[in-house]
């Protein structure tokens, strides 16, 4: 068996479910108890321990089933064929459009920011000054006499 890919993260589509149905025919071919054929019996391991083929069988369905759901999904998101090349124009104008109301909403915002943090060093740095105006007050003050 070359290519064991349990549960991949991989996209779904017509690669993973070939990957999906060859890791399937490969466990099985290899966990699969021997069968006689025409009264010829082939000789079982006896050290092996019993392969859990049930588990696989149903981790295998659930699998392919869920990848199929995927590709259906998929193929239902594409435009229809009522979509002619006008409507796809229109509709990418009109995205296009969406995307530059939202990146001028975004330098506003950033202008916003960077005025905002401007405003907040420049208070920190008064207060940094009266922190050591205050400090330098105190060190150059006299003692009083006890």
């Amino acid at each position: 068996m070359e290519r064991i890919n349990f549960l991949s993260n991989t996209p779904c589509g017509p690669h993973t479910l070939a990957d999906q149905f060859c890791n399937a025919i490969g466990v099985l071919q290899q966990c699969a108890p021997p069968a006689s054929f025409n009264n010829i019996q082939t000789t079982i391991n006896k050290d092996q321990p019993p392969n859990p083929t049930e588990e696989y069988a149903q981790l295998f369905a659930a699998l392919i089933a869920r990848t199929a759901k995927d590709i259906d999904v998929l193929i239902d998101s594409l435009p229809s064929e009522e979509s002619t090349a006008a409507l796809q124009a229109a509709s990418l104008y009109q995205l296009e459009e969406e995307n530059h109301a939202a990146a001028a909403r975004l330098e506003e915002v950033v202008y916003r920011g960077d005025m905002l943090l401007e405003k907040i060093q420049s208070a920190l740095a008064d207060i940094a000054q009266s922190q050591l105006k205050t400090r330098s007050c105190i060190l150059t003050q006299p003692l009083p006499e006890s």
